[in-house]
């Protein structure tokens, strides 16, 4: 078992590859984008801001919203998704934001993030990077936002294992307390929905690795022991990517933060019932505090109408 330890520094964004120097083209395949096609360096060398997502529909309303937040030209309802040669992840640009589909699950998020970091890496400092999603949470109220310190795996420790050739790498998943703390800050300024900082479990499954007793198949009867397991090693909400998103970020110095909000509380059932209209407003508030964060650090002030969408 190799270990792997986080590094970071300088506001670069590293790579740890030694064979990349020597490719005469770098095919960024599932991003539809090549050393050779585009000149990444001045299409993407002043980013400053990352939001990955996995729903495509979600990251190009949020791309929108952000488009009006930060005053650019134009409605932003024509943003053209980079990414339009492939079927597997959207990319929109507002300014010195990118707002990126990331897919459900570990492997679809850390193809894209590998692909996303050679493509920071070639001119691009001082990016923050900040997964938005939804979540299932663990005694907390449904709409509740939880930034995430630490991502746990499934025995609640905080570690990414993965298999690389016959070899198990552990890598560390702790994620910038100073970004966790900043963003509880600015959720204080925003009265629609309570915030807290805690531990995120990631499962590799959305059924029997979460403990759901709703799938296809269930293989065990312990559900309530193991998620109140979970609360006291301090977990409160769980999804699906936040592990391999904490350990890549982190190896390759990028400031990174998980932000989701829960849409129902795991401890009193599986299902999902909450209205349409009301999962649709839950999910604004993640990026609502992504935007304040964003204009707070352009120093903009919050214009008008701080939703993305209408729920009537």
């Amino acid at each position: 078992m190799t270990e792997t330890t986080v590094y970071s520094g300088g506001g670069l964004v590293h790579i740890k590859n030694p064979h990349l120097g020597s490719m005469e083209e770098d095919i960024l395949h599932h991003l539809d984008l090549g050393t050779k096609t585009r000149n990444l360096p001045a299409v993407f060398g002043d980013i400053k801001f990352v939001c990955v997502g996995g729903s495509p529909n979600r990251m190009r309303a949020f791309a929108q919203f952000m488009h009006k937040q930060l005053g650019l030209a134009g409605n932003g309802e024509d943003l053209a998704d980079i990414c339009a040669g492939m079927d597997r992840y959207t990319m929109y640009r507002a300014g010195p934001v990118l707002s990126i589909s990331h897919g459900m699950g570990i492997p679809s998020i850390s193809i894209m993030l590998h692909e996303l970091i050679k493509l920071l890496h070639r001119k691009c400092r001082d990016v923050t990077i900040i997964r938005i999603g939804t979540s299932g949470g663990l005694g907390i109220k449904p709409r509740t936002v939880v930034i995430t310190d630490t991502a746990v795996d499934s025995s609640f420790k905080p570690r990414f294992e993965q298999v690389v050739l016959d070899d198990v790498v552990v890598q560390s998943t702790e994620l910038d307390k100073d970004l966790a703390k900043e963003l509880l800050a600015c959720s204080k300024e925003i009265s629609d929905f309570p915030a807290l900082i805690s531990h995120t479990m990631c499962a590799y499954d959305f059924y029997e690795g979460k403990g759901r007793l709703d799938g296809a198949l269930c293989s065990f009867s312990r559900k309530k022991e193991y998620l109140k397991r979970a609360y006291n090693a301090g977990v409160r909400n769980i999804e699906m990517e936040s592990t391999a998103f904490a350990a890549l970020c982190g190896l390759c110095g990028l400031k990174a933060a998980v932000v989701c909000v829960a849409l129902l509380d795991r401890l009193e059932g599986d299902q999902i019932r909450a209205p349409h209209e009301v999962l649709w407003e839950y999910q604004q508030w993640p990026q609502c505090l992504i935007a304040a964060f964003i204009r707070k650090h352009l120093r903009l002030c919050s214009p008008a109408g701080n939703k993305l969408f209408s729920t009537n």
